[in-house]
């Protein structure tokens, strides 16, 4: 079989596809395609130059007979020849096919890599923008810093103004606190001048006339006798300190603490607790008649507080401090205690405050004992082994009146000042008040 002997490829910027014969400027055929911006052209050999190839590998081959005969044999080699020539142009329109299925690929690929450049080109063009934003924010979130740190330099100096001003007010107030309480003395005082120089006049009006002045003496006295500290409150008297107070139908005349300022103010100070100075491991009989100094740790007296909750509805409040600085108090909206005969038993109802969520004394009422009088309900003798002289149930949740233990001393004492449902079981607090006050006022 014969092939072409030369095969040439160029390309130019012509499209599309085509195919023609022709002869070059030796005589010699040749077959171009075009396809799409490449031509390819075949060279054939001459007939003569085949047959003389042939002749030299058939030297002893017999001549032709004419030359119609060799005419005619060239033909069909020269058709031969463009058989094969129309089978390579097939092939190679095979091969352009394809080729130009990969170029539109490629042209797509190409197209898809320009959309993709877009992309990142907008994309780095936010980011960009981004950067730009971010920047901007960080520039105000630094003007906002340096804003907060000038008010907040404002507020220091303001703070440490009013520091000055809160010192300076607790001197002022300190130097008022002092001034009431020699004022607070000056009117005790004064109170037993008055009642001194009232018992003298009633002493120079009898010997004048007993019978006519006795009426009028006491009607007097009436008019400066309180009952309670609420009693002098709604007088107009409004300094805390000692007050002389009377009982109906009694004589002796009882010193108590007025706590005018606290909740309301017009409380009777039946008890206090606040350095251990008093001893309060006492008698029955000193428990009921009272003992200890007003202005510092007292108690006023059973039998008194037995007269003067018996007269009306009275509430007792106990305020109690621990040795960190905190407070608490419990208030029962009812407090009376019974007469001596029934053992001073106390008798509460309705409890509230912030010194436990139950009340450390009980409200079924126990009987009051001391160490020379056991009324608890217990076999242990409460009052001596928790000392002081207590509402004990069976040496209870509480004792106000128990040992007084100092800072650092005052844990895990079974006889310390003991408000259970507070501070718990072994504490012994700082200090405490009781004082009562009427339901009505």
């Amino acid at each position: 079989m014969l092939i072409p002997s030369l095969f040439f490829i160029s390309c130019s910027l012509s499209l599309g596809t085509g195919f023609r014969k022709g002869m070059d400027n030796t005589g010699k055929r040749h077959y171009q395609i075009q396809h799409g911006p490449c031509s390819y052209t075949f060279l054939l050999p001459e007939v003569d130059n085949c047959r003389s190839v042939a002749n030299q590998y058939a030297p002893n081959t017999v001549q032709r007979d004419s030359p119609e005969t060799d005419n005619d044999g060239s033909l069909q080699r020269l058709q031969q020849l463009e058989n094969i020539m129309e089978n390579n142009t097939q092939l190679l329109h095979k091969v352009l096919n394809q080729t130009s299925r990969l170029e539109l690929q490629l042209l797509e690929n190409s197209l898809s890599t320009n959309k993709l450049e877009k992309q990142i080109m907008i994309q780095t063009n936010e980011i960009t923008k981004l950067h730009e934003k971010n920047g901007l924010l960080e520039q105000k979130v630094l003007e906002m810093e340096d804003k907060h740190a000038a008010e907040l330099e404002s507020l220091k100096q303001e703070k440490e103004q009013l520091q000055e001003l809160v010192t300076r007010q607790n001197s002022i107030i300190e130097e008022l606190e002092k001034q009431l309480v020699t004022a607070t003395l000056n009117n005790t005082v004064l109170q037993k001048q008055q009642l001194d120089l009232m018992e003298t006049v009633h002493n120079l009006i009898n010997l004048v006339s007993p019978s006519s002045s006795k009426s009028s003496f006491v009607a007097k006295e009436e008019q400066i006798h309180f009952k309670d500290c609420a009693d002098a409150y709604k007088s107009g008297l409004r300094a805390s300190g000692i007050y002389t107070l009377f009982v109906p139908n009694t004589t002796q005349p009882t010193q108590a603490f007025c706590d005018m300022e606290s909740n309301g103010g017009g409380w009777t100070v039946v008890q206090r607790r606040q350095d251990g100075k008093k001893d309060f491991q006492r008698t029955w009989k000193e428990y009921k008649t009272g003992f200890g100094d007003p202005a510092g740790e007292y108690w006023l007296g059973n039998e008194f507080t037995h007269q003067l909750t018996n007269q009306k509805a009275y509430v007792l409040r106990i305020q109690m401090q621990d040795w960190e600085a905190n407070e608490g108090f419990s208030l029962y909206n009812q407090f009376y205690l019974d007469s001596e005969t029934q053992k001073y038993r106390i008798h509460l109802k309705g409890y509230s405050g912030t010194a436990g969520r139950i009340s450390s004394l009980s409200h079924l009422g126990n009987d009051f004992s001391t160490k020379d009088s056991d009324n608890d309900k217990c076999l242990c003798r409460c009052a001596q082994m928790a000392s002081g002289g207590w509402w004990f149930d069976a040496c209870g949740p509480s004792n106000l009146n128990g040992l007084y233990y100092s800072a650092g001393h005052n844990t895990n004492r079974f006889n310390g000042i003991k408000w259970y449902y507070w501070k718990g079981s072994g504490y012994s607090l700082k200090a405490t008040t009781m004082m009562i006050r009427p339901a009505d006022f």
